[in-house]
């Protein structure tokens, strides 16, 4: 089962996840995909961790999820935003081919058998349009996996100011 959770910034989206996995399982996996690019970056993945209590197995993965065993788990994977941005420097901005990456280690949890996995991702290009020409480039980068991912995921919500919309399933 897949659910897409996605949103704005700060509707809600990750408490939404979190409360979801805790109703599906008594010790859901937590995969925080976020790169340490420095130390004010480190205080937010610090204070994240101390967010989630001892219920959760924690696992931080910036780009290759296809390594974690999610067999016969719950698991929030948080955010697709923030793993995206790892192939996208990783590539030097090139969009083809962070999709194409990031598509085919998104097939490979998808296809993990007896296993819940909640994605977490942000409505970027629903905003203000991009300054610049690399901010541009990756709103497309992630309007188009998340098309992606909610055609394969059985369940999308939209979260509106705290309030779960659901738009698929």
């Amino acid at each position: 089962m897949i659910y897409l959770i996605t949103g704005g910034e700060r509707s809600g989206k990750s408490s939404y996840a979190e409360n979801l996995a805790k109703e599906l399982a008594a010790k859901p996996m937590y995969v925080a995909t976020a790169r340490k690019w420095d130390a004010d970056f480190q205080k937010r993945i610090d204070r994240h961790q101390k967010d989630r209590d001892e219920r959760w197995v924690n696992i931080e993965k910036e780009k290759y999820l296809s390594e974690i065993d999610f067999s016969g788990n719950v698991a929030i994977v948080d955010c697709v935003t923030l793993w995206l941005t790892n192939f996208f420097v990783d590539t030097k901005n090139d969009v083809a081919l962070s999709l194409e990456q990031a598509k085919a280690e998104f097939d490979k949890i998808a296809n993990q058998e007896n296993t819940t996995i909640i994605i977490v991702t942000n409505e970027i290009g629903m905003g203000v349009h991009a300054d610049t020409s690399i901010g541009r480039k990756f709103t497309e980068l992630q309007g188009w996996m998340n098309q992606y991912i909610a055609k394969k995921a059985e369940k999308v919500v939209l979260m509106v100011s705290g309030i779960p919309v659901t738009i698929k399933g």
